[in-house]
């Protein structure tokens, strides 16, 4: 007599050209562990340690100077930074794992402290998120940054380009777009941070051009099958707003589908918080418009997991903050084993501790 599995959460999945182990996936997770901005050794066993996620999605990558807004991060505009990384996807595979690269652009959720030349940061308009951006020196008020010039946005989809060409000479899988929480891109979408009145701004075809732009430029490099992008369509993360998220997302994934993405990964709920917001939308509506693999996030635990799977919610499911403390998740959610408790103050910065210390389960 046959069994049936409980779920399928544990089972191999296809996505794009891979056969993944598992449908779950390690979500992009910054650790400001990056002295100027280079991947370390100390990351290549923190992201080994992990590789029994069917996918991991690095931490966010800044792709370019200008696109630095957090202390500590890494980036991937430089040879020395491409090589930095060739150890860190190299011990994911070694471990039988796989390994895209966020990319991403803050834009106004940065500081002068963490810019080249000590330069303001730039957005779509010059409108100052109430939000704290993270310096050397620590948490310092973000300003009001300078808007960008329509000339300029050609060298956004540039830097995109070459980061994606970079991480893929470092060995990476594949890419996500970082199109959510409050950066650059999410706040060319949002009316509440995007008041420009050219073909950038103002109606829902131009607040989501940049976003396309970039995803055509990213995808005719790596591929639709090795690209996907991240999205967060009612989560105020960064202080960011918009009076009607609703016909933004969905025309932005109707459009998508033509570029035949990897995978649509979808924050559900305000980004580290709530699932439910007031105001916004059925997420279910972008689920069942977009025509690939969608990856669920925010706040998931086993139970909630296997529930969207059962439900066909999802087709992956991302943990984020549990994969922190517990490098060995996949094992503790099969066997519905206890999870470490994350230690907060060492999410951010620091060394070994709260990093690559965590404990594993006991081999039988």
């Amino acid at each position: 007599m046959s069994t049936i599995p409980e779920t399928d959460l544990f089972s191999p999945v296809v996505v794009g050209p891979y056969t993944l182990s598992n449908r779950i996936v390690m979500a992009p997770l910054t650790r400001a562990r990056s002295p100027e901005n280079i991947a370390t050794p100390m990351m290549q066993e923190y992201y080994a340690q992990r590789a029994s996620a069917g996918l991991i999605i690095s931490e966010g990558v800044n792709i370019s100077p200008q696109a630095t807004g957090y202390a500590f991060t890494p980036g991937i505009w430089t040879d020395e930074q491409i090589e930095s990384w060739r150890p860190v996807t190299a011990g994911v595979h070694d471990k039988g794992g796989r390994i895209f690269a966020q990319l991403w652009h803050v834009g106004r959720v940065s500081h002068p402290d963490v810019q080249a030349g000590g330069i303001l940061p730039v957005a779509p308009s010059a409108v100052r998120p109430e939000v704290d951006a993270f310096t050397p020196d620590g948490k310092k008020p973000a300003l009001t940054p300078r808007a960008l010039a329509l000339e300029e946005l050609p060298e956004i989809v540039a830097d995109y380009a070459q980061a994606t060409r970079n991480a893929l000479a470092a060995g990476f899988d594949g890419v996500e777009i970082h199109a959510a929480n409050g950066y650059l891109l999410d706040q060319f979408m949002r009316d509440g941070a995007n008041q420009r009145t050219d073909d950038y701004g103002g109606s829902v075809e131009n607040r989501i051009r940049l976003t396309l732009e970039v995803t055509k430029a990213v995808a005719a490099i790596c591929d639709g099958g090795r690209t996907g992008i991240r999205i967060s369509p009612i989560s105020t993360a960064n202080g960011l707003t918009d009076s009607n998220p609703e016909p933004v997302f969905t025309a932005l994934v109707d459009q998508l589908n033509d570029i035949d993405l990897a995978y649509l990964h979808v924050v559900e709920g305000v980004t580290g918080g709530a699932r439910a917001v007031e105001g916004g939308f059925d997420l279910n509506i972008l689920r069942q418009r977009f025509n690939g693999i969608y990856i669920a996030n925010n706040g998931y635990d086993r139970d909630l997991a296997i529930a969207a799977r059962r439900s066909d919610a999802a087709d992956l499911i991302a943990f984020g903050r549990p994969y922190i403390a517990n490098p060995d998740l996949v094992a503790r959610l099969q066997q519905n084993a206890p999870l470490n408790a994350l230690d907060g103050a060492t999410a951010y910065g620091g060394g070994a501790e709260g990093y690559i210390d965590y404990p594993v389960l006991p081999h039988e």
